[in-house]
């Protein structure tokens, strides 16, 4: 493991301490490591557009409105190769929040989330990727048998 020795200012760093501590974080470290993970991340995920990717599109979606929900069914049905599952919240008598589970892709899965998310009556879409290598990840036997399936390796 690498040591890093970071300054920042007395408020940045009794600001950080409060959040992490909402968090549930035991330490600054874990905490600095899963931002630094996130950027990398970010970071990695506009370099590849054509690498592999499962993500999470959430979004809230008004369902009163005219053939929206057959729209975002068409959609998912259209793209089948795209969306691993779906996860349906009623929030009040117009509003429903879904989760869709990707993989793919990175360019076809934000292709896929950025047109349901800018259907009229689609708010407050996010699209969370993961980069993923296509592989066996088997390390030990122990756990399964391997059936002919790949695996989808989360980058570190």
């Amino acid at each position: 493991m690498e040591r890093m020795t970071i300054s920042i200012g007395e408020k940045l760093a009794h600001t950080f301490d409060a959040l992490i501590a909402r968090r549930g974080y035991t330490s600054r470290s874990e905490a600095v490591r899963d931002l630094m993970r996130r950027e990398v991340e970010f970071a990695r995920s506009g370099d590849d557009p054509e690498g592999q990717c499962v993500a999470n599109f959430s979004y809230v979606y008004d369902h009163q409105l005219r053939d929206l929900a057959e729209r975002i069914n068409a959609a998912q049905h259209a793209h089948h190769d795209l969306v691993i599952a779906t996860s349906h919240v009623h929030l009040d008598h117009d509003h429903c929040l879904e989760s869709m589970f990707l993989k793919g892709k990175l360019s076809e899965v934000r292709a896929f989330a950025e047109r349901v998310g800018a259907e009229r009556g689609v708010n407050h879409g996010h699209l969370n990727v993961i980069s993923v290598k296509i592989g066996d990840a088997h390390r030990q036997g122990r756990y399964h048998r391997h059936h002919g399936h790949l695996h989808l390796i989360p980058r570190s």
